[in-house]
């Protein structure tokens, strides 16, 4: 038997001490009782009904019960699904608050509420020994020893997005123990890859406790990606090579302090829209017995139904204290306790809806308590700027301190160099940081992450090389997944061994990562892009847990990996690619007497370009020269306040334009950086005055000599 005495209402979860534990939980107010359950090694479970309550909160201290214990709850109710109320005691529930969650789903009647025979009859099927529990957590003793945040500035950040366990899974020198964990993505041949492309931060997918689908587990496939979280302080069970059992804590903790070690920042990607328990005909694992009406967005006047602005079957209500506490708490939790750096909010427009069908609100109490915090507002915030709601598309509408992921540079350039007409305009304002999109708002090129590629989607190898998505394997006869593709597959549906094909897949593939690293504002890489990765034109992995996804690290493509790192060494040298406000167009002083303008775009004749070229519906390449001069310092690569000049001539076109280099006032001698077709020509410095040939599809870098 356990003693048990009244405890605090703060803070929630499970917080042990020198004499026990004190176990505090939210619940909603039509609850009539609630049971804590202590679970032992043989799954036997011992009841504590707790007695003591501070509004909402259930609290209750308990001697004896230390790190390692399983625990849930039980929590009576009344059972009224029209009326939003789904309480079950037959339940075990997952503590929100857990910060490690032990097990999985054998799944069955055992998790669901409702009778499979009669969704408005209560089911009494006991789910203990059939579900996930939380573990008391006791981990005061991990040593950060040095560990210190790289704190890389915004406008030099590189982003690597990538999937934990798919990243390390055939990564030939990780101990096959190892592989898919966070022990493998802290492994030094891993951290060596980052560091020799030069990124500066690594997105892991989401790594919060998630849950395996039952729909998918039947066709048997698996929520790879785990956009399906259930446990927002408890890191992703099965990613740990050490154990479920609080084990998980540590190996995350010693992952991001080797990722420090090496220079390297930790973004998590996180789910706070909604959670693994679905729609109204989904499991009870957690929330849904908790407080139904009040962590879920409900049907007003229909409570038996969930808003969906997700696509997953429900949301999580923000505007609810409750919720807003709960998301405020975890993300605290993973800055202070886990040392992260920064989250991207996955369909983060979710996270500003209001009760009933209103549209999303740009002031709403999610974002002012994000600016008030004095935690969360020092780290990175990204988000992803829309969901499948009414008006749910707001790229360009976030708050002050957070950039988003830019989806209209993401077309915009991939239309670009497909050839497609009428691109110009957009493409020059994307690539130079989207201004009408943020500055109005006085927010600056970082509030850009543009990228070309990300999880969801082709990746790049494969954005080349197919034009239909090929999503068999998926078992939805490929009606999932992006609906076309944005980009030209370059001869040839897929694998080929005609080498013109595959010469000009490569070079497009060099394009589009170039055009990415010179872009203004911050740029993101979707893992094994740098590598050739391609996933056999499947466009939408998220429930292939196999070779499919995995990288393939035996296949890599050195010379791409080569030219990735190049132009990444670029702009990391160069902060005129980097810069931490917009181009004016004024004059800027320079050494050399001449005032030229920070950005000048240029025609093939070396003539300014005017409106009309500008609105040319043929018109496929363009040319722009870079001021380096008078730049504002910014430090962490060496960088000075005054660069070198560059210019950038791109061709979308299939046949090489010809273009003259411009004369005074612009640099007289220019030497060629890159080029992206990687011609045959010899020559290496150029002159003003000089043709340069820009190759069908290709681009060309000239830098200045001078400084």
């Amino acid at each position: 038997m356990f003693e048990m005495t009244t405890g605090m209402p703060y803070p929630l979860g499970a917080t042990p001490d020198d004499e026990g534990t004190n176990f505090a939980i939210s619940v909603g107010k039509d609850a009539e009782k609630v049971v804590l359950c202590l679970i032992d090694a043989d799954g036997a479970e011992e009841c504590l009904e707790l007695t003591e309550r501070s509004g909402n909160t259930w609290h209750a201290h308990v001697a004896g019960v230390g790190g390692g214990q399983l625990y849930g709850y039980r929590i009576h109710g009344p059972w009224d699904p029209a009326s939003g109320l789904r309480f079950n005691p037959a339940k075990i529930l997952i503590d929100p608050y857990a910060k490690a969650i032990e097990g999985d789903f054998n799944w069955g009647q055992h998790q669901f509420s409702y009778s499979f025979d009669n969704p408005d009859e209560i089911d009494s099927t006991d789910s203990l020994g059939h579900t996930m529990v939380g573990v008391v957590i006791d981990d005061d003793a991990f040593d950060w020893g040095e560990d210190e945040r790289p704190n890389i500035p915004f406008n030099e950040t590189v982003i690597y997005e990538t999937h934990l366990k798919g990243h390390t899974q055939l990564h030939p020198d990780v101990p096959e123990e190892q592989r898919g964990t966070y022990a493998g993505m802290a492994h030094p041949k891993v951290l060596e890859h980052f560091n020799r492309l030069g990124v500066t931060a690594v997105e892991l997918m989401p790594v919060h406790q998630f849950t395996n689908d039952s729909h998918l587990q039947d066709k048997g496939l698996s929520n790879y990606w785990g956009y399906n979280s259930l446990g927002y302080f408890a890191p992703q069970n099965t990613y740990s090579s050490s154990g479920d059992r609080g084990q998980q804590v540590r190996e995350f903790k010693e992952m991001v302090k080797a990722m420090h070690a090496a220079g390297l920042e930790v973004i998590l990607d996180v789910v706070y829209n909604h959670t693994a328990e679905g729609n109204h005909m989904g499991p009870t694992l957690s929330f849904r017995g908790i407080d139904n009406p009040g962590y879920y967005h409900l049907v007003e006047g229909d409570e038996r139904h969930y808003m969906d602005y997700t696509g997953t079957g429900n949301s999580l209500d923000l505007s609810n204290p409750m919720v807003l506490q709960l998301v405020m708490d975890s993300l605290r939790y993973w800055v202070e306790e886990m040392h992260v750096d920064g989250f991207r909010f996955d369909l983060a427009t979710t996270l500003t809806r209001a009760e009933g069908e209103q549209g999303p609100d740009m002031l709403s109490s999610f974002f002012q308590v994000i600016r008030q915090d004095p935690v969360i507002r020092q780290v990175k915030l990204i988000a992803e700027p829309w969901d499948v709601g009414w008006a749910g598309y707001q790229v360009g509408n976030f708050p002050g301190l957070w950039s988003e992921w830019n989806g209209k540079y993401r077309d915009v350039v991939r239309d670009f160099w497909r050839g497609e007409p009428g691109t110009l305009a957009e493409f020059a304002t994307r690539i130079t940081g989207s201004a009408d999109l943020y500055e109005e708002d006085g927010r600056t090129p970082r509030a850009s992450v543009n990228f070309i590629t990300a999880h969801d989607g082709f990746t790049l190898r494969d954005l080349v090389s197919y034009n239909e998505k090929h999503n068999e394997a998926n078992g939805e006869d490929s009606n999932d997944g992006e609906s076309h593709n944005r980009s030209w597959n370059c001869g040839a549906e897929g694998p080929t061994d005609d080498p013109e094909v595959n010469r000009l897949r490569a070079q497009q593939q060099r394009n589009f990562l170039a055009t990415l690293l010179f872009s203004q504002g911050v740029p993101m890489i979707s893992h094994g892009d740098e590598l050739g990765r391609t996933q056999q034109g499947n466009n939408n992995v998220y429930c292939q847990d196999n070779e499919l996804s995995w990288i393939h690290w035996d296949q890599a493509d050195e010379n791409l990996i080569e030219f990735t790192a190049k132009m990444i060494g670029l702009r990391h040298l160069h902060p005129v690619f980097r810069r931490r406000d917009y181009f004016d167009g004024r004059p800027m002083a320079r050494e050399d007497s001449t005032d030229l303008p920070d950005i000048v775009w240029l025609e093939p004749d070396a003539t300014a370009k005017d409106e009309s070229d500008w609105d040319s519906y043929h018109a496929k390449s363009i040319a722009f020269f870079l001021n380096g001069h008078d730049l504002p310092a910014s430090g962490k690569h060496g960088a000075s306040d005054d660069d070198h000049d560059f210019y950038i001539l791109l061709n979308a076109h299939w046949e090489p334009v010809e273009y003259t280099l411009p004369g005074e006032p612009f640099p007289s001698q220019w030497n060629l950086v890159v080029d992206t077709a990687s011609a045959s020509s010899d020559v290496l410095a150029f002159t003003a005055g000089d043709k340069v040939t820009v190759p069908g599809r290709g681009i060309v870098i000239l830098q200045s000599t001078d400084r």
